[in-house]
């Protein structure tokens, strides 16, 4: 009986534990799974709305609908191993929205909601977008709160007020620990020298310290609670598939990495992307290592019709890959043949021919023989 009655209690803790993430897990149904790829969602913190007709001052913030401006941008990859790279994208970044035209990357989410900001973020970073997950204003201080707060070095006095807003910040420089209201004034604070810059570096330091804090053992029985507290404040397509390789990776560390939009300020407040210092960025970080297309092609045409060479360049481009050249070889009367790094994977995207060990054209990772196999269009 005793035994009965301590197991009750125990499943009772487990259960009140647990049910904060229920409405989460019911909606996904999804337990980790390691998947076979990374998996790359774009988090966006969303502005509230407020009722500029209600009788009352400051006046009160609308029902959430998350079309507003976005303050926060973060493009996270989770890899399998739990490796995770995480990059800031300045609300201020000069881009192309996509159906609109160009301006601060903060505005793409009104102007064309979340397809629009997953557009803008894909035309500047390059990296293929899975899914996306918009965060209103209170999801990080009720995820805060359910963390039990944030231990971290504040590097200055902050002091502003936003009566309109509803912001109150006052925060004395040194360690302390924040409470989830104080963590949303230190995380939206802007009025020093750096403006969206310097805020985007305390984005990633508070984020270090709640990744080590949910890391420790001691605080996994935390996480239910802060998972329930997101999924209350948040619009996402994740699917299933998804959420569980999300999870799955997340048991696998997590190893987080920080990195931030290279770039200068421009006029206007606006910060300029160095397009080619983030093309570097994001091949060393954001590229799956096992993803073919980020290697180089040469493309020979040795035995195929005219023009197919440049074809296939053509084809190759429109499926991802990055780096496809088209290059000179000696004519002879063969089937079409691929050879180097996963000369297997990339032969299902050429569409015909077979896997052959040769010497490939010098500097390229896979050389592609077009043989007279090459269908002529």
């Amino acid at each position: 009986m005793r035994r009965r009655v301590i197991g009750l209690v125990v499943l009772a803790g487990v259960v009140a534990v647990m049910s904060p993430a229920f409405p989460f897990l019911a909606r996904y149904g999804a337990l980790p799974q390691k998947a076979d790829g990374p998996v790359t969602v774009l988090l966006a913190g969303v502005t509230p709305k407020y009722d500029e007709s209600a009788p009352v001052w400051p006046w009160p913030a609308r029902a959430e609908d998350y079309s507003g401006l976005t303050d926060t941008i973060v493009l996270a990859q989770l890899r399998p191993d739990g490796t995770t790279n995480m990059l800031s994208i300045p609300r201020d970044t000069w881009v192309n929205v996509p159906n609109y035209g160009w301006g601060k990357i903060n505005g793409s989410n009104p102007h064309g909601g979340p397809d629009a900001l997953v557009g803008a973020v894909q035309d500047l970073t390059g990296v293929t977008v899975d899914a996306y997950a918009l965060l209103s204003l209170n999801a990080m201080r009720s995820m805060t709160e359910a963390a039990g707060g944030v231990t971290l070095d504040v590097a200055q006095d902050m002091k502003y007020d936003d009566n309109a807003g509803k912001l109150h910040i006052d925060l004395k420089a040194g360690r302390q620990h924040l409470s989830g209201e104080q963590s949303e004034g230190y995380l939206r604070f802007r009025k020093d020298n750096l403006g969206d810059i310097g805020r985007v570096a305390r984005q990633q330091n508070f984020l270090s310290a709640l990744v080590g804090k949910v890391k420790s053992p001691l605080n996994w029985w935390r996480l239910p609670g802060m998972v329930g507290a997101v999924d209350r404040n948040m619009k996402s397509n994740l699917s299933r598939e998804q959420v569980a390789a999300v999870l799955g990776a997340a048991l696998g560390g997590p190893k987080v990495s920080m990195h931030t939009i290279p770039g200068d300020f421009g006029g206007g407040g606006t910060w300029v992307a160095d397009r080619a210092a983030l093309a570097t960025l994001v091949e060393n970080n954001f590229r799956d290592p096992n993803d073919p297309r980020r290697l180089s092609i040469a493309v020979i045409n040795t035995a195929a019709p005219d023009g197919s060479a440049r074809r296939l360049k053509d084809k190759l481009e429109g499926l991802g890959y990055r780096k496809v050249s088209v290059a000179n070889g000696p004519q002879q009367n063969a089937v079409t043949t691929v050879t180097g790094a996963q000369a297997a994977r990339i032969l299902e995207d050429v569409g015909h021919g077979q896997v052959a060990q040769a010497p490939g054209v010098p500097g390229a990772d896979v050389t592609v023989r077009l043989g007279s196999d090459t269908p002529a269009n």
